[in-house]
C-alpha cells in the first residue's frame, strides 16, 4: 500500500500536469504478465551472538594461573582464573569449628531434655518420694529414695589362715541368731586387709550375699561357715544397695508414674519433668547450630569463588588479567561469545506483525558480505512492543545457523517472506487507480471485465469520480474494475 501511494503520488500528478496539446494526458504502457509475486517483510540491525557472558569478580587478591587466550574455544565450567585464597580457607575452617561446637551444645541440650525423664539408677523397691506432682524441682536436688532389699549383705570376720583359702563364688551357709535358720549364701568379697580380734585373734572379713526371703532387715543378725570353717563373730544384714534419685535439670514435676513401696526396675521412669527454660535453650542450640551452618556454607561458597569457570562453551574474545596480576572487585576479567549461531533483532510496525511467526524463513544478506544471501528463520515473537512518535513496533527475534563471513556487530537486512503467489495476473503497481481500477486497451478487455463483473464481492462497481473523466481519457481505452492481491516491489 505504501509503494502504491508513492506511485501515485508521482504518477497521477504528472498525468495531470503533463497535458498534450490536444488536453489529453500522458500515459505509459505496461504488459499485464504472469509472475510470482512475495510479500515480505523488511528490517535492518546487527548481528549478536547466540550467547554472551562478561566475567566480573567479586574478589580481590593475586591471580595464581590464567590458562588461556583469546580466540580460544572452551567447554562449559573450563577453568578460566585461580585466585590466592589461602585467607579464605583459614576462615572456612574457623566457620567449621564454630559449627562443631553449636552441634556439641545442641547435643547436650537434648541430653538435658531426656533427663526431664527422672529414672531409677538401680533396681528395686520405692523407699521415699520426696516430691509431689507441680512442685518445682532444681538440678542436684533429691527426689526419691531406692532400696535394693531382694538381696542382703553381711560382712563376717573369718581366721586370716581359713579366709586365704576362700575364693569369690563360693558357697557359704548363713545362720540367722535367734531362729537359727539357715540360707545358702555366695562368697563375694574377700579382704586382703587384717585385723585383730580379742584373744590375739587375726581375722580377715569376708561378704557373703543371700537370697532375702522376705523377712530380713539390717537389724537381723547371722552367722556363717565357708568350707567347713566357721567365722570368728556374728554380724547384721545391710541391703545390697540403697540410693537416692537425683534430678539432673531444673523444672516442673509434671507426672509420677510410681508411688512410694513400688518395685522398680533399672532405668524405669520414676517422674517426669516439664522446663519452658529448657525448651527455648534447645530452639536456641539449634538456631546456632542452622546459623553455624549457614556461614560454614557462605565460607565455602567464597572458597569456590576463588576458582572461575566458564558458564558457557564458546570463544574467548578478551581476556583483561593474566596470571600474576592483583585482581580488584568489580573488574571485568574477561568476555565470552558463543557463536555457533548468530542472531538479529527485526523491528516490525503493528500493522505488519499479525504476519509474523515462528518458524517463518528469512533472508538476510550483509554488506560486509556482498553477493551472498544467508538464510534464518524466525525464533521469537516478542509481543512487548516499543512505542516512538505514536508509531509502534515489536521486537523479532532471527537465528542465522550459517554464519561463515558474518561477525556480531555486522549490520545486515532481513526480509521475511509472509506470502508467495506463483503464476498469477499482475500489473505494476502504479497502473492500479484508487478504486481498484486499472486502465486498459478497450480490445484487450473481455467481455466479463467490459461488463465489470468480478468474483469478488468486494470489488467496486461504482465510478471514482477522483478518476479522469471520460474525456480525458486516451483514445481506445477504458477502465476496468479488479481484485487485487499481494504485491511487491
Amino acid at each position: 500500500l505504501a509503494i502504491a501511494a508513492v506511485a501515485a503520488a508521482v504518477i497521477i500528478p504528472r498525468l495531470n500536469q503533463n497535458k498534450n496539446a490536444s488536453g489529453a494526458a500522458d500515459y505509459e504502457t505496461a504488459a499485464v504478465e504472469r509472475r510470482t509475486v512475495s510479500s515480505v517483510l523488511s528490517s535492518s540491525g546487527s548481528l549478536a551472538p547466540a550467547d554472551s557472558y562478561t566475567i566480573t569478580s567479586l574478589l580481590e587478591g593475586d591471580i595464581v594461573s590464567a590458562n588461556f587466550e583469546e580466540g580460544d574455544i572452551i567447554e562449559k565450567d573450563t577453568v578460566l582464573y585461580v585466585i590466592d585464597s589461602s585467607d579464605a580457607s583459614n576462615s572456612i575452617e574457623t566457620a567449621r569449628l564454630s559449627l562443631a561446637q553449636a552441634q556439641r551444645n545442641y547435643q547436650k541440650k537434648l541430653e538435658s531434655k531426656n533427663d526431664l525423664n527422672v529414672k531409677a539408677s538401680g533396681a528395686g523397691t520405692v523407699l521415699s518420694l520426696a516430691v509431689d506432682v507441680g512442685d518445682s524441682v532444681s538440678a542436684g536436688q533429691t527426689v526419691a529414695t531406692l532400696r535394693d532389699s531382694g538381696t542382703m549383705s553381711i560382712t563376717l570376720p573369718f581366721l586370716s589362715d581359713d579366709a586365704q583359702n576362700f575364693y569369690a563364688g563360693q558357697n557359704a551357709s548363713v545362720t540367722l541368731d535367734g531362729s537359727f535358720e539357715t540360707l545358702s549364701g555366695t562368697v563375694t568379697k574377700i579382704s586382703t586387709a587384717t585385723s585383730v580380734l580379742s584373744g590375739n585373734r587375726i581375722v580377715k572379713n569376708v561378704t557373703i550375699e543371700v537370697h532375702n526371703p522376705g523377712g530380713l532387715s539390717n537389724s537381723q543378725l547371722a552367722t556363717a561357715s565357708v568350707g567347713g570353717a566357721a567365722c570368728a563373730q556374728s554380724a547384721s544384714f545391710t541391703y545390697k544397695s540403697e540410693s537416692t534419685v537425683i534430678a539432673k535439670v531444673s523444672g516442673e514435676v509434671a507426672r509420677l508414674n510410681v508411688s512410694e513401696g513400688s518395685i522398680v526396675s533399672k532405668n524405669q521412669t520414676l517422674l517426669v519433668l516439664s522446663s519452658d527454660t529448657l525448651d527455648d535453650e534447645i530452639q536456641n542450640a539449634s538456631d546456632a547450630v542452622r546459623n553455624a551452618e549457614l556461614s560454614v556454607n557462605s565460607q565455602q561458597d567464597r572458597v569456590d569463588s576463588y576458582t572461575i569457570t566458564s558458564p558457557i562453551k564458546g570463544t574467548i574474545i578478551d581476556k583483561a588479567y593474566k596470571a600474576g596480576d592483583t585482581l580488584e572487585s568489580g573488574k571485568t576479567l574477561c568476555t565470552i561469545y558463543d557463536l555457533s549461531y548468530l542472531t538479529m533483532t527485526m523491528s516490525i510496525d503493528e500493522l505488519d506483525i499479525n504476519q509474523v511467526a515462528v518458524g517463518q524463513d528469512v533472508t538476510i544478506t550483509a554488506d560486509a558480505a556482498e553477493g551472498k544471501t544467508y538464510q534464518g528463520k524466525v525464533t521469537k515473537v516478542n509481543i512487548q512492543g516499543t512505542t516512538t512518535n505514536g508509531v509502534t513496533t515489536y521486537p523479532v527475534t532471527v537465528q542465522i545457523d550459517e554464519t561463515e563471513g558474518l561477525l556480531p556487530g555486522m549490520n545486515v537486512d532481513a526480509k521475511i517472506l509472509v506470502e508467495k503467489r506463483e503464476n498469477v495476473l499482475t500489473v505494476p503497481v502504479a497502473a492500479v487507480s484508487r478504486g481498484n481500477r486499472v486502465l486498459v486497451k478497450a480490445d484487450q478487455t473481455t467481455e466479463k471485465t467490459a461488463d465489470k463483473k468480478t468474483a469478488d464481492d468486494n470489488s467496486s462497481s461504482q465510478t471514482d469520480k477522483s478518476q479522469p473523466a471520460v474525456s480525458d481519457l486516451p483514445e481506445g481505452y477504458q477502465y476496468v474494475d479488479v481484485v487485487t492481491g499481494i504485491s511487491d516491489d
